[in-house]
């Protein structure tokens, strides 16, 4: 029997994580039944793409935390800071999270997906990566051998993670960007699209480029702050 999912986010994210289960369920046994889209503040275009794909809107999360009982959710958010904090309201009320890997992934050995990871299509995962909950992998990503993600990381699709990389809490790494080896990535650090990190950067910062330097504010931007 399908388990019962309700995702939530009903952004492009969140219907690309529709598109994963899709895939699951098309891949074989049906394991599960998705309830409906849990948003805030959906657009009406948002809506639109959901009924069109048959799925109903069930409200923002206080209205369902207060109207149904507790159950499997997925994340369908790309932005860390908006899934640790979603992640806490649901634990902490009973949901339980739920992973789901697109069947075109492809996972080495000793690997580790905990709870609440998303993998999209086309991802490969080296042997022996460990991903922490919730972290969120689109479509294309390649994470080496050895690699560590930890809770609410996102990897925007084509993004290389190489091996021997330790991508810290609530990392974003953007379409295209490529990690080298052996690097540490502190909590909090945005990568910008399609930077090469070739030096370990400083926690928090958002760093672009190639190679990846910290973002630095215009002159007369600075002044003005």
């Amino acid at each position: 029997m399908a388990a019962e999912l309700v995702v939530i986010g009903a952004g492009g994210f969140g219907r690309e994580t529709l598109d994963v289960i899709e895939a699951v369920n098309a891949a074989g046994e049906r394991l599960f039944e998705v309830v409906g889209v849990v948003d805030d503040n959906p657009s009406g275009m948002n809506i639109e793409r959901l009924h069109a794909r048959g799925y109903e809107h069930l409200g923002g999360v206080e209205e369902v935390l207060r109207s149904r009982a507790p159950g499997a959710y997925v994340l369908g958010v790309g932005s860390p800071n908006a899934k640790q904090t979603l992640a806490g309201v649901f634990d902490s009320t009973g949901w339980e999270p739920t992973t789901v890997v697109h069947p075109t992934a492809t996972i080495g050995t000793q690997t580790v997906l905990d709870a609440g990871t998303v993998v999209c299509a086309g991802v490969q995962l080296s042997t022996n990566v460990r991903l922490g909950k919730h972290v969120h992998l689109n479509p294309g990503v390649i994470i080496g051998h050895d690699a560590i993600l930890d809770d609410f990381v996102s990897v925007n699709p084509g993004a290389i993670v190489s091996g021997e990389v330790k991508v810290g809490s609530g990392v974003l790494v953007g379409a295209g960007a490529v990690v080298l080896q052996r690097l540490t990535i502190g909590t909090g650090t945005v990568i910008g699209a399609a930077a090469c990190v070739t030096r370990t950067p400083v926690p928090g910062h958002t760093i672009v480029g190639v190679p990846a330097q910290p973002l630095v504010k215009p002159a007369a931007e600075s002044e003005r702050a």
